[in-house]
């Protein structure tokens, strides 16, 4: 079992990008997800916002940014969270797909890509269940 990169590895991702640069990631995602036939269905159509908000918190949190993840939602559990949706191998990698593109939209340097593929690589692979 692969764990994500050991705190060694980290950059201060938060600092190093800001906030404005890792929400507009997030909006980038979000703007693919609904029309994708695999992950577009997987998500409550009635909750982009909602979807997007947690992503963005979750992100800023795990990234060294401000808690406020944690203050609305506690601890994270995205294994038990994203459990009731079939997250398999082609999942993953379409999500993997779309979260790059989303980081190439905004444009980071390429010491900054290489950290955050790998980071999405690991929660991605992490969280599929079939």
């Amino acid at each position: 079992m692969h764990h994500a990169a050991a705190v060694t590895d980290e950059l201060p991702i938060y600092d190093l990008l800001g906030a404005d640069k890792i929400e507009a990631m997030v909006a980038a995602f979000y703007r693919r997800v609904p029309g994708d036939d695999l992950l577009g269905p997987m998500y409550p159509a009635d909750d982009w916002a909602g979807a997007e908000h947690r992503l963005k918190t979750f992100l800023v949190y795990r990234f060294g940014g401000p808690h406020t993840y944690l203050e609305e939602r506690g601890h994270p559990r995205l294994r038990m969270r994203h459990m009731p949706f079939s997250v398999d191998r082609a999942a993953r990698d379409r999500w993997l797909a779309l979260m790059m593109a989303a980081v190439d939209e905004v444009g980071v340097s390429l010491e900054h890509r290489s950290y955050l593929e790998r980071f999405f690589t690991g929660i991605a692979t992490f969280l599929r269940n079939r």
